[in-house]
């Protein structure tokens, strides 16, 4: 293999790299939460895979005349290298942290620049070699720290090559370099604001959705307490009428005011607890509590992180409605949750679906259209009734 086919296949291999490695996180967070899931094991492997591509300075080195103490730092500083990139990968969004759309923590600082000093330190070693090391760095940044330091990483990456194809006897060797590198900085760039704007638009949606859940729940308080004090007050100016000329009706309809204030703040308290638990993880809880006072179990299959928050708000709100459904009117011994990427499903094994919508199943089916999804209503594989929500 010649020196510019390695080059080029180092450089080019590490442009694909990075996206890989760093961009990952939002596909991550939709798919990596789930225990034992083949991501969350051998998604390692990927920079395993690309840091293949790094036996471009790995040759160097090999056939370096550089002092032999500098060819012993090229190989600790290429080992490090390579450990804090695949650690960082392992743990995600370089050690756990944020980037891109939350702030990195220091860690990721700290392995930056380590990685840098790596690349650094092989210089003496490897030459101009060294330059296969920059598009990891250049990726690190872009995926995993904050946009400053992108562009701050990219424009130096640039002028580093073009300062070594320009600026030295054998520069030319390393063109090829320069418009990977440069060809990476774009791809970064653009990948990297895709992201921002999908995770914005995704803290948009989950602020409408509770903006237009919120004016759900005042509507239903306004209808529930509306009509609660209006039959109260009619009651209430009944007993004025009556209360010297029947007393024994009076009472009957001050019984019946008590009546009706009670179930207006039961009312007013359900709705109001609905939204309190709005938070997916919570409603589960809530509604397993629900269910085992009624001797039905429920289980659950997958993880509320699989949903995006804007799609976990919608959730909630079907799964608390499907809970009344099951236990006002499905007589069943179990409940199934099922949670995946874009779907959410409760299926009981009671009496099964009659086919006609009630007012809770016309509830689910606006929560959901409220939230961008699907719902279906139908029979289950095994009996009962099966609420699928898809978005």
């Amino acid at each position: 293999m010649t020196d510019d086919t390695t080059r080029d296949a180092a450089a080019a291999s590490a442009a694909g790299a990075a996206p890989a490695a760093w961009a990952a996180p939002g596909a991550r967070r939709r798919h990596r939460r789930g225990a034992g899931s083949p991501w969350e094991r051998y998604g390692w492997l990927m920079a395993v895979i690309w840091l293949v591509f790094l036996v471009y300075p790995v040759m160097a080195l090999l056939r370096s005349e550089a002092p032999q103490a500098w060819i012993i730092t090229g190989w600790v500083a290429l080992i490090v290298f390579v450990v804090v990139y695949v650690a960082g990968f392992m743990n995600g969004m370089s050690f756990g942290g944020g980037g891109l759309t939350s702030p990195p923590k220091p860690i990721q600082w700290m392995a930056f620049g380590a990685l840098i000093v790596c690349a650094a330190l092989t210089i003496p070693g490897a030459g101009g070699n060294a330059l296969s090391f920059l598009p990891f760095i250049m990726s690190f940044a872009s995926y995993g720290l904050t946009r400053p330091a992108h562009w701050l990483t990219m424009v130096a990456s640039i002028a580093i090559t073009a300062a070594v194809v320009f600026l030295t006897p054998t520069g030319a060797t390393y063109l090829s370099v320069l418009a990977i590198v440069g060809m990476l900085a774009v791809v970064n760039t653009v990948s990297t604001t895709l992201i921002i704007r999908s995770a914005q638009a995704e803290k948009l949606g989950l602020e409408l959705a509770t903006s237009e859940g919120r004016e759900a729940v005042a509507r239903d308080v306004h209808d529930l307490v509306g009509h609660s004090l209006t039959v109260v007050n009619l009651k209430a100016q009944l007993v004025r009428r009556l209360i010297d000329s029947d007393p024994e009706r009076a009472k009957a309809e001050l019984a019946d005011i008590e009546s009706l204030t009670t179930e207006a703040i039961a009312g007013v308290r359900a709705t109001v607890a609905g939204v309190r638990s709005a938070a997916l993880v919570e409603q589960l809880a809530s509604c397993r509590d629900a269910l085992r006072a009624a001797e039905v179990t429920m289980g659950v299959e997958g993880d509320a992180a699989a949903l995006s928050p804007a799609q976990s708000l919608t959730a909630s709100w079907i799964l608390r409605e499907a809970t009344t459904n099951v236990l006002r009117h499905a007589r069943a011994r179990s409940v199934t949750v099922r949670i995946a990427p874009g779907t959410f499903t409760v299926t009981d094994d009671g009496r099964g679906f009659t086919g006609s919508d009630g007012n809770g199943v016309r509830g689910m089916r606006e929560r959901a259209t409220t939230g961008g999804a699907t719902l279906t209503v139908a029979a289950g594989p095994d009996g009962g009734t099966c609420v699928e929500v898809t978005w």
